[in-house]
């Protein structure tokens, strides 16, 4: 006669996945054998568990609710029967948890295991190996200070760099007369399958031919133990733009980690701190310099020397300047970054008053300051 596997989990024949995996967590926790010693909770863990296979797995659901439980044990008319668990339930009490990576009572993982498709019967694994090699090399990242002249003007500059880098003695590869792995035919990893009272359980462990790398080696390379890469400091030349700015970042294409075994390497990225400067502040691409004058080149005008990025220039002090009066020198401050052109040069007069005066000079200003009147 057919089961009623929703009543026997105690769930609505809408029920969504989450509301069997709970409902089953509950009951499997409650009538476990190691956890119930009742009279009866052995038998009724296994139904619960035979409810939950079918009822957790889509296919199985939709042909026990088309035909009834028995179709899932002899097949329908159509030739689709219950799969791998077949009708009789699956009882967890006869194996070893440790098996499958997770904790003995640890339900919610053994629902998603068992009914859900998951690795533990046939899901495809990538070995760690095989992930790394896809993956690529790790970037790695570098500071890097640079004053303000280089900064406007660009330049060259090593820096050593300490990494995994390609071994030179097998030039990545890791070794002489690589081939696929011949136990695990390149996966990295073994599958066992054991039958059971309950049915046939596949477990999988990494290959111990080629330690989960998926190839063999018949000369191993030494200097690096076979991984293609190896620890150095090494001297990297970085070009620097001119016109960078302050934590701009910079990327340096395959300077990161050497890859496993000859995969592409990790990138290296700049990170460029611009020390201030004693003389110039910086707005963008134009620097402002503060300049001092006397009180007679103010009124009087006058041609000066004044520090600019690039060495001393000439300024000409129209007279009747007036303090605080911004002169712009067009073309001496930053290159643009990526583009032609420079920035400008702001230059702000501070005029200052001497604080002492000898009597001819007390006399002339007195003499000057009449003649305004």
């Amino acid at each position: 006669m057919s089961k009623d596997y929703y009543k026997l989990l105690g769930v609505s024949k809408n029920a969504t996945k989450e509301e069997i995996k709970k409902a089953y967590k509950n009951l499997a926790k409650k009538f476990h054998p190691d956890l119930n010693k009742e009279s009866g909770s052995e038998d009724k863990f296994k139904e619960i568990n035979e409810a939950a296979s079918v009822l957790g797995d889509e296919t199985k659901r939709k042909q026990y609710d088309a035909y009834g439980s028995d179709a899932l044990k002899y097949g329908t008319g159509s030739g689709a029967g219950a799969g791998g668990f077949g009708g009789s339930g699956f009882d967890f009490s006869g194996f070893d948890f440790s098996d499958f990576g997770f904790d003995r009572f640890d339900f919610d993982s053994i629902f998603d295991t068992f009914f859900s498709g998951g690795a533990g019967f046939g899901g495809r694994r990538t070995s760690p190996f095989s992930r790394a090699r896809s993956a690529g090399g790790s970037n790695l990242s570098y500071e890097l200070t640079i004053s303000l002249e280089e900064a406007a003007n660009g330049m060259k500059k090593k820096i050593k760099v300490t990494k995994n880098d390609a071994c030179e003695n097998c030039d990545g590869q890791g070794g002489i007369g690589i081939t696929t792995c011949p136990d695990c035919r390149g996966s990295g990893a073994l599958r066992e399958t054991r039958r059971t009272a309950f049915g046939l359980f596949q477990t999988t462990t990494t290959c111990r031919t080629c330690n989960g790398t998926g190839e063999s080696i018949k000369e191993q390379c030494k200097t690096c133990e076979g991984t293609g890469r190896h620890r150095k400091t090494k001297t990297i030349e970085v070009e620097i733009p001119a016109g960078i700015m302050n934590n701009a970042q910079l990327r340096v294409t395959g300077e990161g980690e050497a890859g496993f075994r000859g995969s592409r390497p990790g990138d290296l990225y700049l990170i460029i701190h611009v020390e201030p400067h004693d003389l110039f502040e910086r707005h963008g691409d134009d620097l402002i310099l503060e300049q001092e004058i006397n009180f007679s080149q103010a009124a009087l005008g006058d041609k000066i020397k004044i520090p600019t990025i690039d060495g001393d220039a000439t300024l000409k002090i129209p007279n009747g300047t007036q303090p605080g009066t911004v002169l712009r020198m067009r073309g001496k401050g930053i290159k643009h970054l990526n583009g032609f052109g420079r920035g400008d040069q702001l230059i702000k007069l501070i005029v200052t008053i001497p604080e002492r005066l000898n009597r001819k000079q007390e006399k002339l200003l007195k003499e000057f300051d009449k003649s305004l009147k």
